[in-house]
């Protein structure tokens, strides 16, 4: 065997060998991802947006950051940009990316979603702008395995979730429509049931005259985990909501997948204390 047939060997099994994954997306700039990049908490910054590489044990971050630019998805000037690189570990689905003395948990839904952690390994929680989310950019389709146990979480009155999500929710926007983000803030009301009740939904889509309405329940997916289904009241426009802990929801489809979003925005909801 010539010496150029085995180095050509060598290249093909190194590159099916490959295990690098790259992750996108947009979050607040809380104090964790502050402490972890090195922006000080005095700086004015609306969002961070993100794009890592994890190779194996390795990673390699870049990040831009600062105040939002008013009607689009940039920043004002462009934003402050950082690169990092270091050591990245994987231990019971958590990622941990080091930093000099900094560290930074990160949850791993599954391959193709990964949830910032704060230092007690708890879910962030964001607003009603950007979620702690970051997505595969090369999707793994049909994938509805996820590395926590969602279950029904009781609520005495109501629960509300808020966020902005890409477009591409199942069945739910008309094709050929125009979109470019979805605002939602979802009511969820008990109406004294353990796995079932009512729901109240105010969107970009429509005006707040044109809220909608109708039933949530509780249901079994295929014996895997438990998920929101949502429905109006002529049992149409379904869309489904796994919860991941007591303050973070995401989108699925109806058998259960998570949606991934983008650079921008994630299909996540936050959980919000009052309406």
């Amino acid at each position: 065997m010539s010496v150029l047939l085995v180095i050509i060997l060598v290249l093909i099994t190194a590159s099916a060998n490959a295990k690098e994954i790259k992750y996108t997306g947009s979050t607040p700039a809380g104090p964790e991802v502050r402490l972890f990049l090195g922006i000080p908490l005095s700086d004015s910054v609306d969002f961070v947006r993100w794009m890592v590489t994890i190779d194996d044990n390795k990673y390699a971050l870049d990040c831009n950051y600062g105040l939002s630019k008013p009607n689009t998805a940039g920043f004002i000037n462009n934003g402050k940009m950082i690169k990092l690189s270091g050591l990245v570990s994987n231990k019971n689905n958590i990622y941990q990316f080091g930093n000099k003395n900094s560290y930074l948990n990160v949850a791993i839904i599954n391959i193709n979603i990964l949830q910032l952690l704060d230092d007690n390994k708890n879910m962030l929680v964001g607003n009603g702008g950007w979620s702690y989310t970051l997505n595969n950019t090369a999707v793994v389709a049909t994938t509805n395995s996820i590395n926590v146990n969602p279950s029904y979480m009781p609520f005495k009155d109501s629960l509300l979730l808020e966020g902005r999500t890409p477009c591409a929710i199942p069945g739910l926007l008309q094709e050929g429509t125009v979109c470019y983000k979805l605002k939602w803030l979802i009511v969820m009301y008990n109406n004294g049931k353990s796995n079932t009740g009512s729901y109240i939904v105010f969107s970009n889509l429509w005006s707040r005259q044109q809220k909608k309405s109708g039933i949530w329940s509780f249901i079994k997916n295929n014996g895997n985990y438990s998920f929101y289904q949502l429905t109006d009241a002529n049992k149409r426009l379904p869309f489904f909501l796994v919860k991941m802990d007591d303050n973070i929801f995401m989108f699925a489809d109806k058998d259960g997948s998570l949606l991934v979003g983008d650079e921008d925005f994630s299909y996540t909801l936050n959980r919000i204390a009052k309406y």
